[in-house]
């Protein structure tokens, strides 16, 4: 009986030190130059430390950053959409050959570094990741905003990593639903799951997500829902009332026998069409065959088209990403019908689907009003009000 899919690249990695290793990694860090990481970067060391970003041991080098950026590729040929690098300012860059310790911005010791090699970082050229042509680039955008503010200096190399979660105290630890992808991936061998589709989400799940969540569930043995917990733009809501809102949702409306709750520690990039293939290979490391993928994917304002980030896998070799993209349409509550539609099961009716702007929606939680039931669950919906009073519902 065949096994689970296989890692992007064909091996799990695992750079996480256990035991008297780990031990010897904290005494040399000590003694180490000392690089303290963005949150970006913090996450970025969890997700390759834990296999996350497999084929990814460490940061990336040069010829791979030119390859993911001119061709969305690993210089060895993997798919690959954007670069994962380690940025630093001219001044405290080490030499090659140099081995420093990775600090958490809270001062944590997450990992330490074998620097292979040491070059200039294009950001203007890494921002073009994030704009269908060069001329979309407004100065706006977040993740290409950010990355213009990043060091000009890159560190390449394989990492040894010694705290997972920077922050087991935090709000936002979630260390009961934090699992690895060797964890992940445990778990759907003992549920007997072969076929599992993975629901990314940096939002609470309203009805139209609960709506593709179902019709995905449908065709495969199971159902992971796997929220986005990293670093988030300011507005977003909060990760901590986002899982409460989500363990609120699944508790009641759906078959825990088919359905898991796991965190993804990944920081958002807001790269459209490409961030959603990074998102689906990094849940083909998780251990899932299928992925959704719907309107809009990992965008943010009007930088891509409404469907440009399921138009983008349909350039993909499919085999090779292996992952299967689910692509859903637009959906909504359709008043004439009477349940959940997308254009594809029922004629588009002007007026007909129920559907509120983000900041209409923020409008009525702030007031302490639910939604329309047929836009969010009510139990959704009191999680969120109940944040929104306690002015604790958006990232600052």
């Amino acid at each position: 009986m065949p096994g689970l899919i296989a890692p992007h690249g064909g091996t799990l990695v695992d750079s996480i030190a256990h035991g008297p290793g780990r031990d010897a990694l904290i005494q040399e860090a000590a003694g180490l130059p000392k690089i303290t990481l963005s949150p970006k970067q913090s996450c970025d060391v969890e997700m390759i430390g834990v296999g996350a970003f497999s084929p990814l041991t460490g940061f990336m080098g040069s010829k791979d950053f030119a390859s993911v950026v001119e061709r969305m590729q690993l210089a060895s040929g993997e798919i690959w959409p954007i670069p994962i690098t380690l940025s630093v300012d001219a001044a405290s860059a080490p030499k090659p050959g140099s081995r420093i310790a990775l600090h958490a911005p809270n001062g944590t010791l997450q990992a330490v570094m074998t620097v292979q090699e040491v070059y200039p970082h294009d950001r203007a050229k890494e921002a073009t990741v994030f704009f269908n042509k060069p001329s979309d680039d407004d100065g706006k955008h977040p993740g290409a905003e950010a990355v213009k503010k990043e060091g000009d200096t890159c560190l390449a190399g394989p990492i040894e990593v010694v705290a997972v979660c920077a922050d087991p105290q935090g709000p936002e630890a979630f260390l009961d639903d934090r699992l690895t992808p060797a964890q992940t991936r445990a778990e759907f061998e003992k549920r007997g799951w072969k076929t599992v589709v993975a629901f990314q989400t940096r939002n609470p799940i309203h009805r139209a997500h609960e709506y593709v969540c179902k019709c995905a569930q449908e065709i495969t043995d199971g159902l992971l829902i796997h929220p986005l917990v990293g670093e988030t733009k300011s507005g977003d809501i909060n990760a901590a009332t986002r899982m409460k809102a989500i363990q609120a949702l699944v508790g009641k409306y759906f078959n825990p026998a088919t359905t898991m709750v796991s965190v993804l520690p990944a920081a958002m990039r807001y790269g459209g069409p490409r961030e959603a293939i990074l998102h689906a290979i990094v849940r083909k490391n998780y251990g899932c065959t299928h992925f959704i993928v719907g309107r809009d994917h990992a965008g943010v304002g009007s930088y891509y088209g409404t469907y440009d980030a399921q138009k983008i896998f349909d350039r993909l070799d499919l085999s090779a990403l292996a992952i299967m993209p689910l692509k859903f349409e637009h959906t909504g509550y359709s008043k004439a019908y009477g349940g959940m539609v997308s254009g594809k099961t029922f004629p588009k009716i002007e007026g007909d689907i129920i559907n509120l702007s983000g900041t209409a929606v923020r409008e009525m939680l702030t007031r302490g009003e639910r939604p329309p039931a047929e836009f969010s669950r009510p139990e959704v919906a009191d999680v969120l009000i109940e944040a929104a009073r306690a002015g604790t519902l958006f990232v600052p």
